[in-house]
């Protein structure tokens, strides 16, 4: 058997998962990262998608929208700014977080007049959005972006 380590989920509202693993794979800011027990100690920014997590009582997945993780030998800490578990995600939370990331979008527009930081940032958020509802087979209807 694959030796585990601690792993901790939690958003603002809740924490969403405590529990040993064997892996998880994280949609990191720079590209996916996998952890596992005796990883290098490492802090790493989130891009929306789905963490997945595989342990000694099988694999769990969940939606995220961005925050942190925090990786040491013996645990991993994901500080997430939404996590949902897959299964519980619906068209309306994909559909408003993509509203969200556009209206932020439009935001960095007019504020920043089309500075390149900070509008493309915003422009890569809303990608990145639309990329993970396709990737978890929900449709995003989004017809004024």
């Amino acid at each position: 058997m694959a030796e585990t380590v601690q792993f901790d989920l939690v958003s603002p509202e809740r924490r969403v998962a405590s529990f040993a693993v064997e892996q998880v794979q994280i949609p990191g800011a720079d590209g996916d990262m996998t952890a596992m027990a005796g990883h290098a100690p490492t802090i790493t920014t989130l891009r929306p998608g789905v963490l997945r997590v595989n342990g000694p009582e099988g694999e769990a997945e969940y939606v995220v929208t961005g925050g942190f993780a925090e990786i040491s030998a013996a645990s991993i800490s994901v500080l997430a700014e939404r996590a949902i578990p897959r299964a519980d995600v619906t068209q309306q939370d994909i559909d408003s977080m993509v509203q969200a990331a556009a209206d932020a979008l439009n935001k960095a527009k007019e504020v920043f007049k089309n500075e390149p930081g900070p509008v493309d940032d915003a422009a890569k958020l809303l990608s990145d959005m639309v990329a993970m509802g396709t990737h978890i087979g929900l449709d995003v209807n989004q017809a004024n972006l």
